[in-house]
């Protein structure tokens, strides 16, 4: 019997029609490749002439890069940004002719390492900008980079002195190949927040002073914002990913990705009856439980553990809402389906934590965080399943 037929005979019918996933999958996590695509495409077309880069960091988001890059490349994603050079080294395996950047920049020695992947540094500060300039050759072989500079937001980013400093040394700027000038908004999320304005006005007013080159401004939300937030390039993340931050302002992108995990019993409490870890919630009247295979080892918070009376996270079984009770522990949660009495429920069957009942903006709300952290916190422990577009086989492992 063949490789693949084995694997195939290892799969069972997962928690939707037509979908199948590992046998031993206590949970999964399933991607759609071709919505990812289709993801960038549309943003793609909301900011031309801008041109639309991808930022595949964090492992894609936690979503999978050795499945999600090739799929935005061949969407057409052209630029792709990471956080670390280890990041950029695995990128750059998966999307060779790709530009590269490299947002936390240069850490100290790490020269060699940015020239032999070929990724571009984000240089955010004077020593960046020595280090990487002092490597040039000669002021004919120039480094390729990009500057990144604070208009407001106060972390990485040269500051109005720096770029003073910078722009009057002309020995050290004529071994830098700035490629990009960039900076990050603070409020993108607040459409109406004031910082928006004043930080657009500022990066403007910083340009006299910068090499005349490609700018970047807007990220997800930042692009919302409209064309004078788009300048020469968008760095789309969370919104790639299908990601709403702003209920009232919805980015024209589809969700990619549906969370699941498995019963593994069913149990009843009495009233007066506690369950999990510090005894938090404790039955008031007869309560029906689902244990389930799933914890923060796994990416569920555990601000989605709730006591009796307390705010609480929710799953859901054939879409109906669910409530977690009790706290989230390592490996396992507990659920209340005693109101789920017309719904058949039993050990093996799927939950879900993210999906059509549950968006990804919800399963933040109800956990107390936003959706970006629910996305990248979700561990390998979960089986990645990948719809569309070409997997590489290596894609799923872990």
């Amino acid at each position: 019997m063949s490789e693949a037929a084995k694997a195939a005979r290892m799969m069972i019918d997962g928690p939707r029609d037509g979908l199948r996933v590992p046998y031993d999958a206590a949970g999964v996590v399933v991607v759609d490749l071709q919505a990812l695509g289709h993801n960038w495409q549309s943003l793609r077309d909301k900011v031309a002439p801008a041109e639309c880069a991808a930022v595949v960091k964090g492992d894609c988001y936690g979503l999978g890069a050795a499945a999600g890059v090739p799929a935005l490349c061949a969407a057409g994603a052209k630029t792709l940004f990471v956080a670390t050079v280890q990041e950029a080294r695995q990128v750059r395996g998966l999307a060779p002719d790709a530009t590269i950047y490299v947002l936390d920049g240069l850490l100290p020695g790490t020269v060699e390492e940015l020239l032999e992947v070929g990724a571009l540094p984000v240089l955010s500060s004077l020593p960046e900008i020595t280090e990487w300039g002092q490597a040039a050759p000669s002021r004919k072989e120039p480094r390729a980079c990009a500057i990144h500079v604070d208009s407001g937001l106060n972390r990485l980013g040269l500051s109005a002195r720096e770029i003073q400093e910078l722009a009057h040394n002309m020995h050290l700027l004529d071994r830098l190949d700035v490629k990009l000038v960039m900076s990050h908004l603070a409020c993108a999320d607040e459409p109406d927040h004031p910082k928006n304005a004043q930080q657009l006005e500022v990066f403007h007013s910083l340009q006299p002073l910068l090499p005349s080159v490609p700018l970047s401004l807007a990220a997800s939300d930042g692009l919302m914002l409209g064309p004078d937030y788009h300048f020469d390039l968008v760095r789309p993340g969370y919104a790639l990913y299908g990601g709403q931050t702003h209920p009232e302002r919805n980015c024209p992108v589809n969700p990619i990705v549906e969370v699941y995990s498995r019963v593994l019993q069913i149990r009843d409490l009495a009233p007066g009856q506690s369950v999990g870890y510090s005894a938090t919630f404790v039955a008031e009247r007869v309560t029906r439980l689902a244990v389930v295979a799933a914890g923060y080892a796994d990416g569920a918070p555990r601000h989605m553990s709730a006591g009796s009376g307390e705010r609480h996270g929710w799953v859901a079984f054939r879409g109906r809402l669910a409530p977690i009770v009790g706290r989230v522990s390592m490996d396992l949660i507990t659920v209340d389906i005693t109101d789920l009495e017309d719904v058949e429920i039993n050990r093996g069957d799927w939950v879900e934590f993210v999906g059509p009942t549950i968006s990804l903006e919800d399963a933040g709300t109800s956990a107390g965080t936003i959706g970006y952290e629910i996305l990248t916190r979700l561990s390998p422990r979960f089986a990645r399943v990948y719809l569309g577009g070409d997997v590489p086989a290596n894609a799923a492992e872990g």
